[in-house]
């Protein structure tokens, strides 16, 4: 068995766990109302899913971070990159949207809006991957 192999694998797995979570604390920054809160203690269905379609949205460029790094300080960056990309999605489609008031869609529970957060979300997650793809 290749202990080394193994090793490298637990390291950028937990590498990548620990950057999903420092993804959704930072995401629950971002966004103007409490994911956490609207989600386990409303049962807000549409916060629930626009939040898990962030939570796509960025393990779809880790995971091509993951793929396409050429060593564990070069996905570091690029899984860096990746997750600053999302927040910035994230946080100019709930605070600069003018004509539509997502956070108040979002609290208010509309399913429409949560879904089309996450696909929006998975939307940048792939571009954001193919653009790692060098």
């Amino acid at each position: 068995m290749e202990y080394g192999s193994l090793l490298a694998f637990i390291l950028f797995f937990a590498s990548a766990l620990v950057m999903v979570g420092i993804f959704l604390y930072l995401y629950a920054l971002v966004t103007p109302y409490d994911d956490y809160e609207l989600i386990f203690q409303h049962n807000n269905k549409a916060a629930s899913i626009g939040f898990g379609g962030s939570i796509i949205g960025v393990s779809i460029p880790l995971y091509s971070a993951l793929v396409n790094s050429v060593s564990y300080f070069d996905f570091l960056f690029w899984g860096i990159v990746a997750i600053a990309i999302q927040l910035i999605f994230a946080l100019v489609i709930t605070r600069f949207s003018s004509k539509y008031n997502l956070t108040k869609s979002i609290e208010e529970g509309n399913l429409s809006v949560g879904i089309i957060m996450a696909f929006l979300a998975i939307a940048i997650g792939l571009i954001n991957a193919g653009s790692m793809s060098y």
